[in-house]
């Protein structure tokens, strides 16, 4: 489907002032609409919605501005990224935490880019955690009840 190019902001802000100052001139605001919209080359309805954005985002209109809908969307995305970070690092957690519990340690093995549990001694490790938490991670591995029964 072809679409046409987007027009400037002036040719939208020029469009909306002409609506506004020629309101008194015809009959209605949509019959304002119409005619701006004939000479422009847009639809009426493309016309309306520029009206009602200029209109919300100067405080004559109740409603969201738009400024406050691109910070709504940042916000939104830096949650959603918050908590797929968290996510990742909860899995993490329980994945450290059920090797020490297995009384092994657990090693990330930058060669394939996952974690694996090794069940020989690993003093340190370094976790790359879809690249949102690379940091080294010091292990000191669970004496099992045999190491310590050995020491005895």
């Amino acid at each position: 489907m072809n679409r046409r190019p987007g027009y400037s902001k002036e040719v939208r802000e020029r469009a909306v002032r002409l609506v506004l100052t020629s309101e008194n001139d015809h009959s209605s605001r949509c019959a304002a609409t119409q005619s701006v919209a004939a000479k422009i080359g847009c639809t009426p309805e493309t016309l309306r919605t520029w009206i009602n954005k200029i209109e919300v985002d100067s405080g004559t209109k109740p409603s969201v501005s738009s400024d406050q809908l691109k910070r709504t969307k940042e916000l939104e995305r830096e949650v959603r990224d918050l908590k797929r970070a968290n996510e990742i690092l909860r899995k993490a957690a329980a994945f450290f935490a059920q090797a020490e519990r297995d009384g092994q340690a657990a090693c990330a093995n930058r060669s394939n880019g996952g974690l694996y549990r090794s069940t020989s001694c690993c003093i340190w490790c370094r976790a790359n955690l879809q690249g949102i938490a690379d940091c080294t991670v010091y292990l000191l591995p669970l004496q099992s009840s045999r190491t310590a029964a050995r020491e005895t």
